[in-house]
């Protein structure tokens, strides 16, 4: 790991590498790393079993602990995904919930780690800093109303339109 800081992510015994396949089978720029095996044996776990996995998720570097059951994830912390079209915010939401994810409000999703992402389209955090604050307030009262975030309707709500859903 050359990075000064990488995040460390705790799943259940056995989960990391999965998770870590997982991710770089959907996110452009990720990549699964090296993995470590325990070199003693340690609470919970015996020597050889694999310990941690390295990986990069869109660049950034992480690490997946294999540490059991003890520490869940929460939305304290998420990570936020910006997209450029309906296409790819699509294709990352239903990666994330049909691989036994959970929808939630506002673009947010749960993969089935119990970790969140926000899908969030960089026309939404246009439209909801937008100068005019009254479109700001409509776009960001359309994106209330939704799950996986609809483009098309916060364009409208932008422009004080409204498309069914």
């Amino acid at each position: 790991m050359a990075n000064k800081m990488t995040t460390c992510l705790w799943f259940d015994k056995g989960e990391a590498r999965k998770a870590a396949d997982f991710y770089a089978s959907v996110f452009p720029d990720t990549a699964v790393g090296a993995r470590h095996s325990a070199v003693s044996d340690f609470p919970g776990g015996s020597e050889g079993e694999e310990l941690t996995v390295e990986f990069t998720l869109l660049g950034q570097s992480f690490v997946g602990l294999n540490g059991g059951p003890n520490f869940k994830p929460n939305e304290a912390v998420s990570f936020m995904v910006v997209t450029e079209n309906q296409e790819e915010t699509d294709r990352y939401w239903n990666a994330i919930v049909d691989n036994g994810g959970q929808e939630s409000a506002c673009g947010w999703c749960k993969d089935r780690w119990g970790f969140s992402w926000q899908i969030t389209p960089r026309v939404l955090l246009e439209a909801t800093s937008h100068p005019d604050r009254a479109a700001a307030k409509r776009a960001f009262e359309a994106m209330m109303t939704m799950q996986r975030i609809d483009i098309a309707r916060i364009e409208a709500a932008l422009k004080g339109e409204t498309i069914n859903a």
